[in-house]
């Protein structure tokens, strides 16, 4: 699967914590799960043909498989089945839910 993410124009919005939440608690970790990218991402195409995916920010969450620092939100979308997090580096693709099974990527 051959997947060209380009940087989009608007930015996820950006929330405040109220103060006693400054501190990340332990319930606030994210686990992350690695997803079959064709499971998520519809091929419309061949193979070898690019899929456009909108990101929308870098999330603070480090590629469990890569290292790469920042993965990236990708939320529903055309192709998109699933809101995920996708690292550019090795095209893998995560959910994220916090250690109390509560998921992190759902509206």
């Amino acid at each position: 699967m051959n997947l060209r993410v380009p940087e989009t124009e608007s930015q996820a919005p950006t929330y405040t914590q109220p103060d006693s939440r400054r501190h990340q608690e332990t319930s606030d970790r994210l686990v992350l799960s690695e997803l079959n990218p064709r499971m998520v991402v519809d091929q419309l195409d061949g193979e070898d043909t690019p899929i456009d995916l909108i990101t929308f920010g870098n999330v603070r969450e480090v590629c469990p498989k890569c290292r790469h620092p920042h993965l990236k939100l990708v939320l529903r979308q055309a192709t998109v089945r699933i809101a995920h997090l996708f690292c550019a580096k090795c095209e893998s693709c995560f959910d994220a839910h916090y250690e109390n099974g509560t998921p992190a990527l759902t509206l």
